[in-house]
């Protein structure tokens, strides 16, 4: 009879792995890269680019994990390493281009505004890879990773009325790919 090894609680992962050992190491890594993966494929036009995010955010999850105090969630706290290290693959790559005005869009999702709800995660995952790379970050930090306006306005060096453009039009070219996609 074989007996399964029990795994190791995010405390004790976190432990061993300031120990340098390597099996707790490998194993805090496969227990959160592929939610982990998921975030980056938000942020990140290619798989590629996701896979290079994820290693290079998980580089900084065990560089700084003497930082983490044990206080609040160990996947929340990765999740936010993760989200920071896509925003700034982002930054490094100059693709964004996030310099219209709230002025310059009209609030087109008035009764449809959840329609997104009724998605599976899958089909979200594909609408959301489909919208251009500005639109997708905010949409990403503001309705997925619960961001305000103002966070997503410091973090990424924008004014708050230009998230909140971007948002608008986010949602009004989600809008679009599901009509679209005959998925409303």
């Amino acid at each position: 009879m074989k007996v399964e090894a029990k795994s190791m609680t995010d405390e004790e992962l976190v432990k061993e792995c300031l120990n340098n050992n390597q099996k707790a190491q490998k194993e805090l890594f496969v227990k959160y890269s592929s939610v982990m993966f998921g975030v980056c494929m938000r942020y990140t036009s290619s798989k590629n680019d996701a896979e290079d995010v994820l290693q290079e955010a998980f580089i900084k999850v065990f560089n700084k994990l003497e930082k983490y105090s044990n206080k609040g969630s160990f996947e929340g706290w990765i999740r936010r390493i993760v989200v920071n290290t896509a925003l700034d693959f982002i930054r490094k790559n100059k693709k964004m281009q996030l310099n219209s005005s709230i002025d310059d869009v009209g609030y087109g999702l008035k009764n449809d505004q959840y329609v997104v709800e009724n998605l599976t995660a899958r089909e979200l995952m594909k609408i959301i890879q489909n919208i251009p790379i500005g639109y997708r970050t905010i949409f990403n930090m503001y309705a997925i990773e619960g961001y305000s306006h103002k966070e997503i306005a410091k973090e990424l060096d924008i004014s708050e009325s230009t998230s909140k453009s971007q948002l608008s039009r986010a949602r009004n070219t989600i809008k679009e790919l599901l009509v679209d996609n005959k998925l409303i």
